[in-house]
């Protein structure tokens, strides 16, 4: 079974950029669609980006189309998150996780709360100051 081990957050101003990191242990990590899920403050959970296992297919939540990235890294074992131009309304404990399976299968519901996910990470706390 992968093990998430995210990083990567930290305090950042307005219109800046962060990077947040997945790195995946204890499995093959080419076979798992990975995905970027969110939760704020006393709000539920919502999926952020997912991708393929080979990277390439991706989607985004419409909450971050045009700014965030997803991408990964098959031989570092790790899934990124490039957040560019945020908002205050990004901040966030931003989650990895993994889920082995055929893009053609998971897509559909990757960007739900749950994406349908098998194994999660601790989360990494993202902060946007206005």
């Amino acid at each position: 079974q992968v093990q998430l081990v995210e990083s990567g957050g930290g305090l950042v101003q307005a219109g800046g950029s962060l990077r947040l990191s997945c790195a995946a242990s204890g499995s093959i990590f080419s076979r798992n669609v990975m995905g970027w899920y969110r939760q704020a403050p006393e709000k539920e959970r919502e999926g952020v980006s997912c991708i393929s296992s080979d990277g390439g297919n991706t989607k985004y939540a419409d909450s971050v189309k045009g700014r965030f990235t997803i991408s990964r890294d098959n031989a570092k074992n790790t899934v990124y998150l490039q957040m560019d131009s945020l908002k205050p309304e990004d901040t966030a404990v931003y989650y990895c996780a993994a889920k082995t399976g055929l893009w053609f299968f998971a897509q559909a519901m990757c960007l739900t709360p749950s994406g349908g996910m098998n194994v999660w990470g601790k989360g990494t706390l993202v902060t946007v100051s206005s």
